[in-house]
């Protein structure tokens, strides 16, 4: 049976010519009715892939403490927007209230809401959020939560973010010395990649990374645009009220280059063009790019660091030791989770933290 996103994406390069990689994971992922996230539950074992909060509780119970002494550092207000970016079942969310609570003002403070573009995961998030007494809100853009103190979590957001591909044509031209990675169709009328041989749109290159000035010719460099619109959007909320935002996710702490995008289906990487709208697209995230952004725009920034530095200054091994004496049995399971998230041939490395700031707040927990 013909693939109906495929057709689509086709029909809409032979009428207007190649798209920029940007739009083919846009629709990909985003068509209200074929596409990735719109149309079913990803995660888990049974999906096509798992996350940091579905491997422990430990890493959303840590996360939660996170959250209480950033809302300490932001002056205890008595109303604090607590946000997540892409939340998932909600499982982390649940776990972070949970160990939140140990701070009862901290609870009676809290608003939540879920960034969320799925339909069937509100449906989840939902469920797995009844019983925390909290209120909890959706909204589709980080734009329509209510101006206030806020604390924004995103874990694996940055990542399915769509990208721009761009490929160096004359390394001594500056930003007039790029041209776009798109797709297109071949001879045989199937999506592939095409390189459009004119200067990319000054769009794309006004803000690069500083470490495209290091690219030699051929070199491919991946920039997400929708990060600038971010941190413009963060700036404008933590002009007025004091706030943090945290992301956790993979990719390096220095921009590199090199092709990136990878698409994942039951746990095992497949071809990008392999099955549209049934696979899940994601792109390596390029931290220093984020931390020049958001210090250009004003922002206090720490370094990327590694998630298993961030998790183990917050203290994921004391609750897993605490964890093992409450439930013995488990311990051989709680070893295993904790190895998953901290080990550097797992997620321990590849990951970082960062966190984005209102100005003249200290520098915050796990961060330091």
């Amino acid at each position: 049976m013909p693939n109906p996103l495929e057709e689509k994406l086709k029909n809409r390069i032979r009428e207007a010519g190649p798209m920029s990689v940007a739009e083919y994971m846009s629709v990909c992922l985003l068509d209200p009715v074929y596409g990735y996230y719109p149309t079913r539950d990803p995660l888990g074992a049974d999906g096509d892939f798992i996350t940091a909060p579905e491997i422990s509780q430990m890493f959303g119970e840590v996360l939660g403490l996170w959250c209480v002494q950033s809302w300490i550092d932001l002056g205890r207000p008595d109303t604090l927007h607590l946000v997540e970016l892409g939340p998932g079942r909600g499982i982390m969310m649940s776990d972070m209230l949970r160990a939140a609570a140990l701070d009862p003002a901290f609870k009676s403070a809290v608003q939540v809401w879920l960034i969320e573009a799925s339909a069937a995961l509100e449906a989840v998030q939902g469920r797995s959020l009844a019983n925390t007494n909290v209120p909890v809100n959706w909204a589709a853009r980080l734009e329509d939560v209510p101006a206030g103190p806020a604390l924004i979590i995103g874990n694996e957001f940055l990542d399915c973010l769509p990208i721009q591909q761009l490929i160096c044509s004359d390394p001594f031209a500056g930003k007039d010395g790029w041209v776009e990675r798109r797709v297109g169709l071949d001879d045989e009328d199937r999506l592939c990649f095409i390189r459009i041989d004119v200067p990319a749109p000054t769009i794309l290159t006004d803000r690069l990374p500083e470490g495209a000035a290091d690219a030699r010719k051929d070199d491919l460099l991946e920039t997400c645009p929708a990060v600038a619109q971010i941190v413009d959007t963060l700036t404008q909320r933590f002009k007025d009220h004091p706030g943090r935002a945290l992301f956790i996710d993979y990719g390096p702490d220095e921009t590199e280059f090199g092709d990136t995008l990878q698409a994942l289906k039951r746990h095992e990487k497949v071809g990008v063009f392999s099955d549209p709208g049934n696979t899940d697209l994601t792109a390596r995230v390029d931290f220093a790019a984020l931390g020049e952004a958001a210090k250009a725009a004003g922002l206090e920034t720490t370094e990327a660091i590694p998630q298993r530095e961030f998790l183990s200054k917050l203290g994921i091994e004391m609750r897993a030791v605490s964890l093992t004496k409450s439930k013995p049995d488990a311990k051989a399971v709680i070893v295993r989770q904790l190895h998953r998230l901290m080990a550097d041939d797992e997620m321990g490395e590849l990951f970082k933290a960062i966190c984005l700031s209102s100005p003249d707040l200290p520098t915050p927990l796990g961060l330091r």
